[in-house]
């Protein structure tokens, strides 16, 4: 399938927000409180460029709730339309942008032209979030011990708080988001 077929097949965003069950009040309270930069010659450049995005989502992902709104608040301004697609449902599409070739990490946003060529690709991070993940990783116990699992959601859960109430994090993905853009 094409990916101006696979854009087609997206929910619009706000079809997406509303059927969220497990991170829209985290996803929402980000795209509340997040303002963009004054930052008018690249929202017009990338305007110019009638760019789209594909996203590859789920509602469980706390990256995607962190990473979702702002990529909103861009399309908003560059008047770029974007559309969600569930991963899991898709994984035909998904397969194509395996992250390390192996992982099915989300979000992944596809950037395509008016024709439906991919320009661009980001996710599932930013790469200094990527480095903070990797260093709270490492800092579990291994697996096949018995409070790993405890550990583990005990990070997990600490890192998508971070993602919801650290505008660091924000500004953060909004940088890359942007040095992706301006390189198309």
């Amino acid at each position: 399938m094409s990916l101006n077929n696979w854009y087609n097949k997206g929910m619009d965003p706000d079809e997406y927000i509303e059927s969220m069950e497990v991170n829209k009040e985290g996803l929402l309270h980000i795209y509340d409180n997040f303002s963009l930069p004054a930052d008018e010659s690249f929202f017009e450049e990338i305007k110019n460029k009638n760019l789209r995005a594909i996203v590859l989502t789920e509602d469980w992902c706390g990256d995607a709730m962190l990473n979702l709104p702002i990529l909103l608040k861009i399309s908003e301004a560059a008047n770029m339309p974007v559309r969600a697609l569930l991963r899991d449902d898709n994984l035909e599409l998904m397969d194509q942008y395996l992250t390390n070739g192996t992982a099915r990490s989300i979000p992944i946003i596809i950037f395509i032209d008016i024709e439906g060529n991919e320009v661009a690709k980001w996710g599932p991070r930013a790469a200094s979030i990527q480095a903070y993940i990797d260093e709270a990783r490492a800092k579990l116990p291994p697996k096949d011990t018995s409070d790993f699992e405890e550990k583990q959601k005990q990070m997990h859960l600490f890192i998508s708080k971070s993602y919801r109430d650290n505008q660091d994090n924000w500004y953060t993905v909004y940088e890359s988001l942007k040095e992706t853009l301006k390189a198309i």
